[in-house]
């Protein structure tokens, strides 16, 4: 991939359908920026219910507007969007309320920014083998170090990072 911006990136395929693909970078922390330091900016006080981990950049499109991936023991069916049956995706101030309530998902992520491919060009970069796709894995979206997921999302497909090259072909 020649844009560094995705260099080494884990990206969670959210919306993939004939007009677009949308998806959350999950594996690059903004550097000193927590979910409990964003919220009074928001307007939203009290305590982080579950983990205060940092804000993740999501991608380069829309960088000032969040979105949280999310388990799906909370939906709003007015705001959440369901992507499988156990993750959902939020993007209104009622999903940062919940995170500092009794009705917190027990699992979130949040970033800023989102990647985007407009209709057959995630095809079209996934044909010239610039993207290795695999199963999305709740343990590498949620849990461990951010630097540590995209070589365990390379381990998942049996790929060891030193075998990769820079130059794809085709046989």
């Amino acid at each position: 991939m020649g844009d560094k911006r995705f260099r080494k990136c884990v990206i969670y395929l959210c919306v993939h359908d004939a007009e677009q693909a949308m998806g959350i970078i999950i594996n690059k922390p903004k550097p000193d920026l927590k979910l409990s330091g964003m919220l009074p900016h928001l307007g939203i006080q009290g305590d982080v219910t579950n983990d205060d981990s940092q804000i993740l950049y999501g991608g380069p499109v829309e960088t000032e507007r969040g979105f949280v991936l999310h388990s799906r023991d909370y939906f709003n069916i007015d705001t959440s969007l369901p992507l499988s049956e156990t993750l959902a995706l939020s993007t209104s101030k009622d999903i940062l309320t919940a995170l500092i309530s009794d009705h917190a998902p027990k699992l979130s992520a949040l970033a800023l920014g989102y990647t985007g491919w407009h209709g057959g060009q995630l095809e079209d970069e996934i044909k010239n083998n610039g993207w290795l796709i695999t199963n999305a894995d709740e343990n590498i979206i949620f849990s461990g170090d951010p630097k540590h997921k995209w070589k365990q999302a390379l381990a998942s497909l049996g790929i060891s990072p030193e075998l990769l090259s820079a130059q794809a072909g085709n046989a």
